[in-house]
């Protein structure tokens, strides 16, 4: 593989793939081939378009298509470009998109027109932070994707619906990537930590330390090698020089947190703490703590608890301790979960601490919640006599025979249809005999006077008094 960039990046590998251990380690411990890469699973299945580009295997009809790649930093963009450009021995071209400019994008085109005339070579383009791009400049990039003059690499951390225009991205395959897993992101350190472009086992990392290590991360793989670095060149200045140097450096959870500024948390994702800070998170919420249930939000978050699990608690919180207080809360918390699964961290945060504020402002009710729980109490004990008949459906095969009642408005003798009531209301029996009776006297949902549940209290007395009244 031939490297040209333009800018004189850093981050380009020399030439003959020696490891640089001027280098950082981010940088170093770069995949050199498809085995190496951790995560991406699924864009990178056998036979997928990105795996075929990868490894070459294009047609000779059609050729290689390019690619925009879009995902959260540290997931192998810049990684998966320089294994397009090496599958098939092509030059490989890096440009930013926060300094180049239309000039340089032409240079490039001129070069690779050139490269494939002359000496049937192609060129991959690399093009970091294409979102940066003006409609402009990225139309400058068309000729040479649609004549295939380069095969285009295009990474983005932004929605390329809005961000890329739409002749690129139907000149492209899009490949969406996803957030390294908290096992995947142990295993690019424990590799690390071993391989000879690394720190060649040189190292002792103590549990306590890879499990803040991974925290810290998010997913990222670029900032765990470059916060095991950094922690890595704190511990050697703890190391005596001489006779006495051990040969292999602990390196403890103190070095980690010293080297980026960042205490850990205790909190154990499947141990007590997990446990105990999830339960006081809900509690402080029902109890309309605001700042206690900040605080334990930001406890989870920086221990590194997936954000999807967080938005899942707020959204039970809302039916559970808020209902129909505030109905719009559970609107509020469904919207942050589906926000949170799009967006990630670290900005999920935001969007988290919004739902988790208004669970705790709102005017609390759990009635939903004891209603359908006395409900299926009595459910269980055996309360469940047979339908009334006039309310028993009428689509089935021999309903007619039972005096079935009809749904959607048919009238039939027996069922009283609501909207036909001037209130709107049909006083029937709905409920089973064996608890018509009962829940004359009581009732599974009894509203709060709080917030707007209140309202539902004289709104549902009469509609009790008037379903009862037969």
């Amino acid at each position: 593989m031939t490297s040209f960039d333009l800018f004189a990046s850093a981050g380009g590998e020399p030439d003959g793939g020696a490891a640089d251990l001027q280098a950082p380690l981010a940088v170093r411990m770069r995949p050199r081939d498809l085995d190496e890469v951790r995560g991406q699973q699924e864009v990178l299945r056998q036979g997928s378009p990105l795996r075929r580009l990868v490894e070459g295997s294009v047609s000779a009809v059609t050729g290689p298509m390019s690619a925009i790649l879009w995902g959260p930093p540290g997931t192998g963009k810049t990684t998966l470009a320089h294994l397009v450009a090496t599958a098939a021995d092509r030059d490989f071209v890096q440009l930013s998109a926060v300094t180049a400019g239309v000039k340089d994008v032409r240079a490039v085109m001129e070069r690779a027109a050139t490269n494939r005339s002359m000496y049937g070579r192609q060129t991959v383009l690399f093009l970091d932070e294409i979102h940066r791009f003006s409609k402009a400049q990225q139309d400058a990039l068309l000729p040479g994707v649609e004549n295939r003059e380069v095969v285009l690499v295009a990474a983005t951390t932004e929605n390329p619906s809005f961000s890329v225009i739409a002749p690129l991205l139907s000149r492209s395959i899009l490949v969406t990537l996803e957030s390294l897993t908290r096992e995947e992101v142990g295993e690019v350190i424990d590799a690390a930590l071993t391989d000879e472009r690394g720190l060649a086992g040189g190292y002792d990392l103590a549990d306590e330390a890879r499990d803040h290590l991974v925290a810290i991360a998010g997913g990222d793989a670029r900032r765990a090698l470059t916060s095991l670095e950094a922690a890595a060149g704190v511990a050697d200045g703890d190391v005596p020089f001489g006779p006495d140097t051990p040969r292999t450096i602990p390196l403890t959870l103190a070095h980690v947190e010293q080297a980026v500024a960042r205490a850990a948390v205790r909190y154990d994702r499947t141990g007590d703490q997990h446990y105990d800070v999830a339960s006081a998170f809900i509690k402080s919420m029902r109890g309309s703590d605001v700042d206690a249930a900040l605080h334990y939000l930001a406890r989870q978050l920086e221990a590194g608890e997936d954000p999807r699990f967080i938005a899942r608690r707020i959204v039970i919180a809302a039916s559970e301790d808020v209902g129909l207080g505030d109905p719009t809360a559970l609107q509020t918390a469904v919207a942050a979960m589906h926000a949170v699964a799009q967006i990630g961290m670290p900005e999920a945060r935001i969007i988290l601490a919004q739902a988790v504020v208004h669970n705790a402002l709102a005017p609390k009710s759990n009635a939903a919640y004891t209603g359908i729980n006395e409900a299926v109490a009595d459910v269980r004990a055996g309360k469940v006599q047979a339908v009334p008949p006039h309310l028993r459906g009428s689509g089935y095969t021999q309903a007619s025979d039972r005096a079935a009642g009809a749904s959607g408005g048919a009238k039939v003798e027996g069922y009283v249809y609501a909207h036909d009531q001037p209130d709107g209301v049909a006083a029937q029996q709905y409920l089973p005999d064996d608890l018509d009776a009962e829940l004359a006297a009581r009732s599974y949902y009894r509203p709060t006077d709080r917030g707007f549940e209140a309202r539902l209290q004289d709104r549902w007395a009469w509609l009790r008094e008037r379903l009862r009244r037969r």
